[in-house]
């Protein structure tokens, strides 16, 4: 009976440390409610609601999930895009499969999010038909749909 207990203690500890292991570089498709972020090892593509961004990539967390990018960010996408795009910081956290993502405007102290997104799962952006993936990134989403 011991045995079995001691085993049994040794497996849960053995899983919990193989599901823990924490993201290196963030890759593929990430989405939540009217927010996504598809990810290349070059390209960084996001939406919340009807804004846009992108960053050059890869993303890689630190051994704390948290990390950092700097891009463009255009707030005014829709209904009529105006061409006008700022500097922007991206940082989140990634805990396990779920990643929390907040975009700054650094010229205009704008702060977008935080939005909570998942690894894999499909975007759902509402209302909003502007879902625009760089030319780059159509053939290399983790979906392989193209869209983000």
């Amino acid at each position: 009976m011991r045995v079995t207990a001691v085993l049994s203690i040794f497996a849960a500890l053995a899983c919990s440390t193989a599901t823990s292991t924490p993201i290196t570089e963030v890759v593929g498709t990430w989405g939540g409610d009217n927010a996504g972020l598809i990810v290349s090892d070059t390209d960084v593509h996001v939406h919340i609601g009807c804004t846009l961004g992108d960053a050059l990539g890869p993303i890689r967390p630190d051994a704390n999930g948290r990390f950092e990018a700097n891009g463009t960010y255009n707030v005014d996408a829709y209904p009529v895009d105006r061409g006008i795009v700022h500097p922007a910081q991206f940082t989140g956290q990634i805990i396990g499969l779920t990643m929390t993502l907040t975009v700054s405007l650094t010229d205009t102290a704008r702060v977008l999010g935080p939005v909570t997104l998942i690894y894999g799962k499909e975007p759902k952006m509402g209302v909003c038909p502007i879902c625009r993936v760089p030319k780059g990134m159509r053939n290399r989403t983790a979906t392989g749909s193209g869209k983000g």
